[in-house]
């Protein structure tokens, strides 16, 4: 992309280490723990208790991998109550795949304006600068990825329509002011984990106008068409995948960003939620609103799940019940739910945060398979 500005971005002081949030990739600072792992909704600030804007509330809560080597992955969570006030950040190591789950986020990007709300998505790619505008207690998820970018997936025997329509996806239009900032304008950069300021004294969203492909974009999670089974069995959770990251590995992804939406479920002779399995991926799952189908009760909207590879995981004794006992009728699924996963063919660490600090780990998750009993009558034939 071409961008054409008032003033070069070169203009500012030199970056200075920045000591703010709680961003990591050191993978090593806690034992690892292949445990089923689930998080209750993760706390935003009050206001008046603490202000905190994106970059500040950004914490590490899992990844593995290396920015310097170009490849890996980390996920984020962000809780913040304040909008970014003459600071802007920019990712030297990656993407941002944001998923805001409560508050609107407004984002200003050096290509324009975007307005991202729960139920949307939006990319940020490597190097660009931004700043988040909110409007109160705000918080989400997010999926950096080193060293490659986000993708639709290949549609395969799907052919040309499916999934994450081309179409579907916006992208900011031109949009900059010509503004000095005699007290400083902080700009942020994210650079081999760690963050670092520069200070200049003029806005960097001074861009009049751009042409080019590498830019932001935002999508719209109702846009998505799903591809379902309606015959029998449980299609594999690939077929939800709005984006992916690729490796150059054919057929295995760094990271997929899946979702599950609203959907018709019409199989045949099949346990219809998800099976009990375990995984040569990674499963984060993150949940936007509504109740998942397979966890109803424990799983809730601004928490998590991490399911590391090869980790036995499924539905909760709940869910294997009434499922094992519901008519197989064409039954609407997840009505007034997203929830959504990132997938990744890393093994992920736990941060210290994730596991101690921000006391948010439900210690009792694992009960919620204990009342599973055997159905086994070897008579029946």
């Amino acid at each position: 992309s071409w961008l054409y500005r008032i003033l070069p971005s070169v203009c500012h002081k030199p970056f200075k280490p920045l000591e703010e949030g709680h961003l990591t990739h050191d993978w090593d600072e806690i034992e690892p723990d292949p445990n089923q792992l689930r998080w209750k909704p993760f706390e935003i600030p009050k206001t008046p208790q603490k202000k905190m804007d994106f970059v500040s509330g950004l914490h590490t809560l899992c990844g593995a991998g290396e920015p310097r080597g170009r490849n890996g992955i980390a996920v984020h969570i962000f809780v913040c109550n304040t909008s970014m006030t003459d600071r802007c950040l920019y990712n030297s190591d990656g993407d941002f795949l944001i998923v805001p789950q409560q508050g609107k986020l407004l984002i200003t990007t050096e290509f324009g304006k975007m307005l991202v709300e729960p139920n949307e998505i939006c990319v940020i790619q490597q190097g660009m600068r931004f700043s988040v505008e909110v409007f109160g207690e705000t918080r989400g998820y997010i999926l950096e990825v080193y060293g490659a970018h986000f993708e639709l997936p290949d549609l395969g025997p799907i052919g040309a329509n499916g999934l994450a329509n081309p179409r579907d996806f916006l992208v900011p239009v031109a949009w900059y002011e010509d503004r000095q900032v005699p007290g400083g304008y902080t700009v942020i950069s994210k650079y081999q984990g760690k963050l670092f300021a520069a200070q200049q004294d003029y806005s960097p969203y001074n861009v009049v106008a751009w042409h080019g492909n590498y830019t932001p974009y935002k999508y719209h999670l109702e846009k998505f068409m799903v591809i379902n089974a309606v015959a029998f069995d449980h299609a594999d959770p690939s077929i939800f995948t709005v984006l992916t990251a690729k490796t150059t590995r054919a057929g295995v992804a760094l990271a997929d960003f899946v979702i599950f939406p609203p959907r018709w479920g019409v199989a045949n002779n099949t346990f219809r939620p998800p099976y009990y399995h375990r995984n040569c991926m990674s499963e984060f799952m993150g949940l936007i609103k509504g109740h998942y189908e397979a966890k109803e009760e424990g799983f809730q909207p601004g928490g998590g799940s991490l399911h590391s590879m090869m980790t036995p995981h499924g539905p909760d004794a709940d869910c294997f019940e009434k499922a094992s006992k519901a008519r197989l009728e064409p039954e609407r699924v997840a009505d007034g739910t997203m929830a959504f996963m990132f997938e990744s063919s890393l093994s992920l660490a736990v941060t210290k945060w994730g596991l101690q600090t921000s006391n948010r780990l439900d210690k009792n998750y694992y009960k919620c398979w204990e009342p599973l009993k055997s159905h086994f009558n070897p008579k029946c034939k």
